[in-house]
Order: C-alpha cells, then structure tokens, then sequence
C-alpha cells in the first residue's frame, strides 16, 4: 500500500530534469536565431534611416551666384593674351549668398589678381582650368572671413571662357 501511494522520486526526477533542460535548449536557440535577425534589422532599417536623412538634405536645390564677366591681360607670353571669363559660384544656401555679396568688391579683387597673374599656356589645358576653377573656390573663400567663408562657397564653375 505504501509502494502504490508514493511514487518513486527516482522516476518523477528523470522527465521533469529533461523537459527543463530541453526547455532550455529551445530558448538557447531561438535567441541564438533571432538575436542575429534583429540586430541585423536594427543595423539595416538604422542605416536606411540615415541615408533617407541624406537624401532629404541633398533634395534641396543647389543654390548659385553668377558674378559679372571679366576682361583681364594675361600674364606675357608670346605676344599680349586677353581673358574673358564668367564666373558662377554655388553657394551653401541664401545667406551664403548675402555673405559673398557683402564681400564682393574684395572677392573680385582677388579674383582679378588672380586672372590677371595667369599665363596663356597655364589656362589652355583641361587641367589648367580645373586648377583655376579650384583656386576661384579658395579666393572667394578667403575673402569671406571666419569659418563662414569656408562653408559658404562649395563650388565654382565657368560660364564662360575665352582666352583671345
């Protein structure tokens, strides 16, 4: 009678240690299988996030100055050069462009300085109007003092460009 009414603690031990233990397997590998997932969805929708932020900046559309053409001498070479030239400067944003127009007279007089120490032979090749282009950048830059003159001129390009 007393075999019948407790059970055995040998038996009832051995399936409740093995379901715990399977239980545990199951929760092991269900984090090893969905931890990876979601940092991998946290990685990816984040990065999404970031370049959909980017392209919201960049959506804007760029901002640009035309300055009045100039008529310069070249720097002998060869005879007497003229150079006639249109400069088109794009700018961070509007008040980029008050800045540069606040500067304006030292910007052209760098510019003109510049131009007018240029030989004919230095500006003929693609390389040689790709070097002004970039010094054109710096020149307005420098006349716009502080940091502010560094980020508000990003570009320059040529509109025209005649070397006579």
């Amino acid at each position: 009678m007393s075999k019948s009414a407790t059970p055995s603690n040998a038996a009832g031990d051995a399936p409740t240690g093995s379901r715990k233990s399977r239980l545990l397997l199951i929760v092991v590998l269900l984090l090893a299988i969905v931890a990876p997932g979601g940092a991998a969805a946290w990685w990816f929708l984040g990065r999404g996030h970031a370049q959909a932020e980017a392209k919201a900046v960049s959506a804007a559309p760029p901002v640009f100055h035309n300055l009045d053409p100039f008529t310069v001498n070249l720097a002998e070479e060869n005879g007497d050069h003229y150079l006639q030239v249109s400069v088109v400067y794009q700018m961070a944003d509007e008040k980029a462009v008050d800045q540069l127009n606040a500067y304006l007279p030292v910007i052209r007089n760098r510019i003109l300085l510049l131009l007018s120490a240029k030989h004919p032979s230095e500006l003929a090749s693609p390389e040689g109007k790709q070097k002004l282009v970039q010094e054109l950048v710096a020149a307005a830059q420098a006349s716009i003092p502080g940091e502010a003159g560094k980020h508000a001129v990003t570009g320059a390009y040529l509109g025209a460009f005649v070397i006579q």
